[in-house]
């Protein structure tokens, strides 16, 4: 039989590709008519922020790689350029459907519930009025309008800002007669205007873009001039940080001076209203130095996540998701001593189907515990105002040994996360900033207590942040542990984060960027061997991407072995299945529901010892040889059974599931002939309270 070449680039999905596939299903929510209303508002504006992000960092990696060398070096063998042209078509697609869902499904639909976004065609002479004031009192001292011509060069836009090319017509004061003009809408101003209910009391959900009031009375600003024409539009610039790790003596300082240069880094797309006229197109295509790809008309607002601000009514409630109260197990319910109850058994918490709040209550119990004498964690988002970080300051001011390791550099966080490191700072916490050239990704927490029978190590490990809002709105598992093996791991990969030295083998946890890749190649191996000798064989992942190219390619020895592969990917996606003699054992299915799929567990049946990690890695490149991950097993059989349990869901799910095909595309499924079932429903029915 020939041996069939697992490098040939079919085998592959282009990356970037994958990442649009997703935001493509993400957008398909909104108009999922079985979902509230306001909540497929709410996914049509996360469909427009990831977009955004994939253009400030994609794509913008992808046009400084397209006069370099090798640009073609990924498993699809795509070129830079090759990659840019497929996106544009791709999200041409996608930006004309937001706007047709936005114009033709949700604007309709809101107004039926008496949400009302008013065009300045139908504003009634009272709301005009009332908008002139608002104009004239609340934008007019904020606007700075400023003419072109060669004493006025165009102004800096701040990245993803509003703002507006203006056509005029005369001469002003001092007789110049450039005939444009660029307005700013100030940042600090909300994008939609709620107008006050008419005498009756209607009208109480009425609203107004900024963009029409700019657009109703610019002509205040240009006194004597006619103004011919006002045009929306956006630029969105390169957001992805670069500091020289190997050049700098202070990532803190580096880090903060590199945030104020992401507001006017180099421009990445240009985004107009569909009325805006070439010519003046044109020239912003020039002034920004861009190409006519990467221009996108819109027809509506140009920044469509500022809606979101509608989706949190607080009268509308019967147009969002039915609120519940996270779980928190009966063991600790009502139990004064967390760490008593860890003493006993592991604790394995489902966010946010169970409460993340026990989390909490165990730093607030060693921050106070008499015989607590060290507490230790990592933060890579947490939030600017954290429960979290209240309690490690307490602890830092209750004279406990507090050392906290923050990743600075987690993506559009880092403001964030720079002032919770002074503030911890202040408390006199060991504040420590990671390993140079490595994100520290991994997500866990130490408390080291003195007790009868010694020093006695208290372990969390996460898939997730340590963030209390993520926690109501992603899904994360979380362990609570006193396995004496996996804290003294836990602590030899702090040492390993603060100190200097050598890698120390670890008991039961995988450490990327030293153990994890090789762990799971050896662990997908193994299954193919015992397929191979026709025993039970199979894996199941569930994971936010896969695109590292030798464990795809362990995937597909594995599935031509005979392992039965089922792959829970929420997002990218490389792996191409169901390929004749190479995937066809290989499904891939992609959950978008009420919540962000964000666990990431393996399963290896391992004939009849079936292991089960949890961890904090994705399986992609940067996970396994660039950032500090941790991989932690699951060995109690009740929790490792649930776990399984939950998995079987995501497997059975068919209303919130969509399918990868081989070409690359997805389909959804559909509970036609069967009894419809969703995994996140069956999670909050299970574990949540009612």
């Amino acid at each position: 039989m020939e041996e069939i070449d697992l490098h040939q680039p079919e085998l592959y999905i282009n990356r970037e590709l994958s990442l649009l596939e997703f935001n493509r299903r993400v957008l398909e929510r909104s108009k999922d008519e079985q979902i509230p209303l306001l909540e497929r508002l709410r996914y049509l504006c996360i469909s427009s922020t990831n977009l955004d992000e994939f253009f400030e960092i994609r794509v913008a990696g992808l046009k400084e790689k397209i006069d370099v060398p090798g640009s073609h070096n990924t498993p699809d063998k795509m070129s830079a350029a090759e990659t840019l042209k497929a996106i544009r078509a791709t999200t041409l697609e996608l930006v004309e459907e937001q706007y047709r869902v936005l114009n033709d499904e949700l604007f309709p639909s809101l107004e039926k519930e008496n949400i009302r976004f008013i065009r300045r065609s139908e504003w009634s002479g009272a709301q005009e009025n009332w908008l002139h004031r608002y104009f004239e009192e609340c934008l007019l001292p904020m606007l700075t309008p400023m003419g072109l011509d060669p004493a006025h060069p165009f102004p800096r836009i701040i990245n993803k800002s509003l703002s507006f090319i203006v056509s005029l017509q005369g001469k002003d004061a001092f007789g110049r007669d450039s005939g444009m003009a660029v307005v700013q809408a100030p940042r600090s101003l909300p994008r939609l205007i709620q107008l006050p209910p008419d005498e009756t009391g209607n009208g109480e959900n009425d609203y107004v873009f900024l963009s029409s009031i700019i657009h109703a009375y610019v002509s205040d600003l240009f006194h004597g001039m006619k103004v011919t024409g006002t045009y929306q539009f956006r630029i969105t610039r390169n957001s992805d940080l670069f500091v020289d790790t190997e050049e700098v003596d202070d990532l803190l300082h580096a880090l903060e001076g590199e945030l104020l240069s992401r507001r006017y880094s180099d421009v990445v797309r240009l985004e107009v209203a569909d009325d805006c006229p070439d010519d003046m197109i044109y020239f912003l295509l020039k002034t920004f130095r861009l190409e006519g790809e990467d221009l996108y008309r819109v027809d509506g607002p140009v920044n469509l996540n500022r809606l979101l601000q509608i989706c949190d009514l607080p009268d509308k409630s019967n147009l969002r998701f039915q609120p519940f109260t996270p779980g928190i197990p009966s063991k600790l319910r009502n139990n004064p001593d967390i760490f008593s109850v860890i003493r006993k058994q592991d604790i394995l918490l489902f966010h946010p189907f169970e409460s993340f709040l026990p989390f909490i209550d165990f730093l607030r119990q060693a921050s106070t515990d008499p015989q607590v004498l060290a507490i230790k964690q990592t933060l890579y988002r947490t939030g600017p105002k954290s429960a979290v970080v209240d309690a490690l300051v307490q602890a830092a001011r209750n004279s406990k040994e507090v050392t906290v390791v923050i990743e600075i550099r987690a993506r559009f966080d880092e403001a964030d996360n720079i002032t919770l490191a002074n503030r911890l700072q202040e408390a006199g916490a060991h504040i420590v900033y990671g390993v140079v050239g490595y994100k520290t990704h991994v997500k866990m927490a130490l408390v080291v207590r003195r007790e009868e029978s010694g020093l006695k190590q208290y372990a969390h490990l996460s898939t997730g942040n340590y963030h209390p809002r993520n926690a109501r709105i992603y899904t994360d598992y979380g362990l609570f542990t006193a396995d004496k093996a996996i804290g003294e791991d836990v602590h030899k990969a702090f040492m390993q984060l603060t100190g200097l030295g050598k890698v120390s083998r670890l008991n039961k946890l995988l450490l990327s960027p030293f153990t994890m890749h090789q762990a799971v190649l050896e662990k997908i191996r193994r299954e193919a061997e015992h397929a191979e000798k026709g025993l039970p064989a199979r894996i199941i992942v569930k994971m936010n991407a896969l695109i590292e190219p030798r464990v795809v390619r362990a995937l597909y020895r594995a599935s031509m072995a005979g392992v039965k592969i089922d792959l829970i990917i929420r997002g990218i996606c490389r792996i191409r299945p169901g390929v004749k003699g190479v995937s066809e054992n290989i499904r891939v299915r992609s959950i978008v529901g009420r919540f962000l799929e964000h666990t990431r567990v393996m399963y290896f049946q391992n004939h009849d010892k079936a292991e089960i990690y949890c961890t904090s890695a994705d399986w992609m490149e940067r996970n396994f040889f660039q950032r500090v991950e941790l991989g932690f097993p699951i060995a109690t059989k009740k929790l490792s059974d649930a776990i399984i349990r939950h998995l079987d869901y995501y497997l059975r799910d068919n209303t919130q599931a969509w399918v990868l095909n081989t070409d690359g595309s997805y389909t959804r499924l559909q509970a036609d002939n069967e009894e419809a079932f969703s995994a996140q429903q069956q999670l909050l029915e299970e574990l949540a309270e009612h």
